[in-house]
């Protein structure tokens, strides 16, 4: 796993570089939720690119190293959103929550993404943007056990 980044821009970057800043490397296993025709597709193709696989789907049952979680503000309870992506998560996982931009429909205050993150056991290590939306890291503590590994 890569140490966390600074907030930054991904704008102009390649594929492979938006990847990599984003902690995403070959053999990852990636679950992605919230997935709607809004996404943002480079974004997509960037992780799955730097995976070498395809992002498995929320009905997954496999254990993910990463969830990309798709967060508008009519989605929902963001805690409860956050818990469930959790859930799949080994031990070492973390959680990339992106949402849109300000401005832009289903915008999420950042107050609330670090709100609901510390509410479900999350900690928010980084914040980047990529196009119309902007990515939240959050981990977990170092000492969660039960987890499946």
């Amino acid at each position: 796993m890569v140490a966390a980044t600074e907030s930054g821009n991904t704008e102009g970057e390649s594929p492979a570089q938006v990847g990599r800043k984003l902690g995403f490397t070959l053999g990852l296993v990636v679950q992605e939720r919230g997935w709607d025709e809004d996404t943002d597709d480079k974004l997509r193709i960037a992780i799955e690119d730097a995976i070498d696989a395809e992002m498995l789907d929320e009905d997954s049952d496999d254990v993910a190293d990463v969830v990309v979680l798709w967060w508008r503000d009519d989605d929902g309870d963001l805690v409860d959103g956050l818990i469930n992506a959790i859930a799949p998560l080994a031990d070492d996982g973390f959680v990339w929550v992106f949402t849109p931009k300000t401005g832009q429909d289903g915008y999420v205050d950042p107050a609330d993404i670090s709100e609901a993150a510390s509410t479900a056991g999350l900690t928010q290590t980084s914040v980047v943007n990529f196009g119309t939306w902007s990515g939240s890291r959050l981990v977990q503590p170092k000492s969660r056990t039960g987890k499946r590994a």
